[in-house]
C-alpha cells in the first residue's frame, strides 16, 4: 500500500510537511498566508503577486519579505518594487574563488555581468578571500570589523584603471593600474597606533576595478 499523504497538512499549524510557497497574482487569504508563510522553507512571488502581498501585509510588511520575486516586472507597481528592492543591501556568493583557475576567472567575469543586473554590491567569498567589483566612481570601504585579514589588493581585470586610494600602506595617487605595468597585489592597510581604530579605505577609479581582501577564518 502506498504511504498516506495528507494534502491539507500544509494548512495545519502543527503540520509536518516542509513546503515551498509560490504566490500568484490572485486575491490572497490572509489566514492561509500567515500559516503557509510561517511553515515555508522558501517563499517566492510572481511580479504581480508582489502587489497582492504588499497590500495584504500593510503594517507588518517587514515580516513578509519573499526570497524571490520573478517575472518580466511589467505588473509590479513602482512603489512595491522599490519597497522590496530596498530590503537587500548586498548580494553574497559563497564559493567561486577556489579550484580550477578558469572557473575562478568565470566567477570574476560574472561580476562584470552583474553590473547591468543590479546596483547592489556583489561579493564572492570563499574561505579566506573576498572579491568584489568596484564600479567607476568613489568608494569608501569599512575595514574595522575585526574579520579583515592582513592583505588586500586592487586588480585591473577589465582594462587600465586610473586609481586614487587612501587608507592603504601603499596608496595610489592617480596611477594607472594595468596588467604588464602596475597591479596592486599584496597590499595591506595603513598602520595605526595601538588602540586606535583602523581608517576606512577609499578608492576612486575611472573603470571597473576588482577589490580583493583577506578574511580571518571564524574571526581568528
Amino acid at each position: 500500500m502506498d504511504e498516506e499523504w495528507t494534502p491539507l497538512d500544509c494548512l495545519l499549524p502543527s503540520g509536518k510537511q516542509s513546503i515551498c510557497l509560490i504566490i500568484l497574482n490572485q486575491p490572497l487569504d490572509k489566514d492561509h498566508l500567515q500559516i503557509l508563510w510561517s511553515k515555508a522553507l522558501l517563499r517566492a512571488c510572481a511580479d504581480g503577486a508582489a502587489n497582492q502581498l504588499y497590500n495584504i501585509t500593510a503594517g507588518d510588511r517587514d515580516n513578509f519579505l519573499p526570497d524571490y520575486i520573478s517575472g518580466d516586472f511589467d505588473s509590479i507597481r513602482a512603489e512595491v518594487k522599490a519597497f522590496y528592492a530596498d530590503k537587500v543591501d548586498t548580494i553574497v556568493t559563497l564559493g567561486g574563488l577556489a579550484g580550477r583557475f578558469d572557473q575562478i576567472m568565470a566567477s570574476v567575469e560574472t561580476l562584470f555581468h552583474a553590473r547591468s543586473m543590479t546596483q547592489l554590491p556583489v561579493l564572492i567569498i570563499q574561505e579566506t578571500s573576498l572579491a568584489c567589483l568596484l564600479r567607476p566612481g568613489n568608494h569608501r570601504l569599512g575595514v574595522n570589523t575585526g574579520l579583515e585579514g592582513e592583505w588586500c589588493g586592487l586588480i585591473p581585470v577589465g582594462g587600465p584603471c586610473q586609481t586614487v586610494t587612501t587608507g592603504l600602506k601603499w596608496n595610489l595617487n592617480n596611477q594607472v593600474l594595468q596588467f604588464g605595468k602596475l597591479v596592486s597585489t599584496s597590499n595591506t592597510y595603513e598602520p595605526t597606533a595601538p588602540g586606535n581604530p583602523r581608517k576606512s579605505v577609499t578608492v576612486t577609479t575611472d573603470q571597473p576595478l576588482l577589490w580583493s581582501m583577506g578574511i580571518h577564518m571564524n574571526g581568528k
